[in-house]
């Protein structure tokens, strides 16, 4: 945290001119969202405590977050559109997180809830990394897609910003806490309509019965 707020405070000329430090948040929030794992939420915190002590100015900090969330997710799209299953099944020999049989799994969330995937998914550490190339891998539509990742992008960029600037220095760790309920609650809900989903579906059967076997024509 410390080291990323020095190295912005660093890239603001002592003129005023911040229009560098405002390119390092939409950079390094974009290559975040390309699918590589650098802190962008931590680059976004660090440029809103800046803009606390008047050094940026916040509106600037969020739309360079939100634009480098939305380029940086529509680039990582496109990337695993372009390189389909075999990109995660080159993750999956380097980390068990991409085994073939989670992807499936994850195929048939995105089928379901793709939409809710992109724009939650922003406010968690591993799917704010992956959402945008899993989208593309997995053919979701891309005016769908960028719908759910610039409505996503704005409102992550929006309240990580200005948090931030209302907290102070206590916002990495209260964002770092905040990620960890956020994937908590998100398995939370899956579980939980996932449940009742084979409830509902064991119930139904219940009312339908055994099939009858049918009866063989009697001999004329």
């Amino acid at each position: 945290m410390g080291e990323t707020l020095q190295a912005l405070a660093i890239a603001i000329p002592t003129g005023g001119i911040a229009a560098l430090a405002y390119l390092v948040v939409g950079l390094v929030i974009g290559v975040e969202s390309m699918g590589v794992p650098v802190p962008g939420e931590t680059t976004l915190i660090a440029a809103a405590l800046l803009a606390s002590r008047g050094d940026l100015k916040l509106g600037w900090v969020i739309g360079a977050a939100a634009v480098g969330a939305i380029v940086g997710d529509s680039i990582g799209y496109f990337i695993g559109r372009r390189a389909g299953r075999g990109l995660f099944e080159r993750l999956g020999r380097r980390s068990h997180h991409f085994s073939g049989e989670r992807i499936e799994k994850a195929e048939r969330y995105f089928q379901k809830y793709g939409v809710w995937t992109v724009f939650f998914g922003r406010f968690v550490a591993l799917l704010r990394i992956f959402a945008g190339p899993m989208a593309g891998m997995l053919r979701m539509p891309y005016p769908q897609f960028l719908a759910a990742n610039a409505a996503g992008g704005i409102v992550w960029s929006s309240v990580i910003g200005i948090v931030a600037y209302k907290v102070g220095d206590n916002a990495d760790k209260i964002f770092g806490q905040l990620s960890v309920w956020a994937l908590v609650a998100i398995a939370a809900v899956v579980v939980a309509v996932y449940a009742i989903y084979k409830v509902r579906r064991r119930s139904a059967s219940a009312a339908l019965g055994p099939a009858e076997p049918e009866s063989e024509p009697e001999p004329s």
